[in-house]
């Protein structure tokens, strides 16, 4: 067997985390990791140009308090289940302790890059840093580093609004936030056929449009709802035809039917009354009644629900507007 004559590895910098203790720690990222910072040594701070909030990467660790001499483990540290050799696991007990892990930008400053959840522990070091999707051949490029599985879920979602009649022709808006940073619509984008080329970016803090193209006419409404409550992460503004129709036809949209479910919505659901779209002051009334209800109707005009994903606010809005054409026909 050949020997490698340079088999040493250089640490670039160190992650800063919540977590101090190896039980602690999830087995996988999707399992309740939080958000982490890597603290990079300024001697790389070259190597990070170009790295932008919104990217994926993929981080590159030495598990140092891992064991280097197992073969072999029970799986997730089951004993019950049969041994097997750590080359066919996730185990970090290896010959080498080498973690990877598939991580968000969601802000860089300087040398110092905050992603949005990493389950190693404080004081792990990082050995290397590697983009990836944006490289890989037939990867779909959303521009304003989007990234493909957000602009996705926000497209899936509207596409699915389309359908059932909530989003038509070119109104409505959609939204995602992403760190500091909201991914939304742009002005005259089909909601029921979104591609690349039909999102913008905003910085939520400023305002200011950072991605291509106008964003929707709405924004403000959704800039004031992320500002305002830091569990919202998707928001979709619909037009449902049956809430609409309730409020034309009796001046009162929410859904007063002797059932359970209409009483419990009914608690979810605050009523605006008309005002001028696209104003400043729609943007404000919207955010601060988002603060206690997660769905709020503006009288004449649509409905904007704000959730932890598009698709929970999908479901809501199409609860709504189901409420709402039972109590047309009753």
């Amino acid at each position: 067997m050949n020997t490698a004559t340079n088999t040493t590895l250089t640490v670039l910098g160190y992650v800063r985390s919540p977590l101090k203790d190896r039980k602690d720690c999830p087995k996988q990222y999707s399992e309740g990791a939080p958000q982490a910072v890597i603290e990079i040594d300024p001697a790389y701070a070259r190597a990070l140009e170009t790295l932008k909030p919104g990217q994926d990467i993929l981080i590159f660790s030495w598990l140092h308090l891992s064991s280097r001499t197992a073969l072999r483990v029970h799986p997730r540290g089951d004993t019950s289940q049969p041994l097997r050799g750590v080359f066919n696991t996730r185990s970090p007990d290896r010959p080498n302790p080498i973690g990877l892990h598939h991580c968000r930008i969601l802000a860089l400053d300087q040398t110092r890059i905050t992603v949005d959840h990493l389950e190693t522990l404080d004081g792990t070091p990082v050995v290397d840093i590697k983009p990836i999707a944006g490289e890989t051949p037939g990867a779909e490029n959303w521009g304003a580093a989007i990234p493909a599985a957000l602009a996705r879920e926000l497209r899936d979602a509207c596409a699915a609004g389309w359908r059932r009649g909530l989003f038509s022709g070119f109104n409505g808006n959609a939204s995602l936030r992403l760190g500091d940073t909201m991914i939304i619509t742009r002005s005259g984008a089909p909601k029921g056929f979104l591609a690349p080329g039909t999102l913008t970016t905003m910085n939520i803090v400023s305002g200011q449009t950072t991605g291509p193209g106008t964003a929707s006419t709405e924004a403000a409404v959704h800039l004031e709802i992320y500002r305002r409550v830091p569990g919202a992460h998707a928001i979709l503004h619909t037009h449902p035809p049956n809430l609409l129709a309730l409020d034309v036809r009796t001046g009162d949209p929410t859904p007063g039917l002797p059932l359970y479910e209409a009483e419990a919505y009914n608690q979810k659901l605050a009523v605006l009354p008309p005002m001028q779209p696209g104003t400043a002051e729609l943007g404000q009334a919207v955010g601060q009644a988002a603060t206690t209800h997660p769905a709020v109707f503006m009288r004449r005009h649509g409905l904007v629900v704000h959730a932890a994903s598009a698709l929970e606010a999908l479901a809501l809005s199409e609860e709504l507007d189901a409420l709402a054409s039972i109590r047309l026909r009753a």
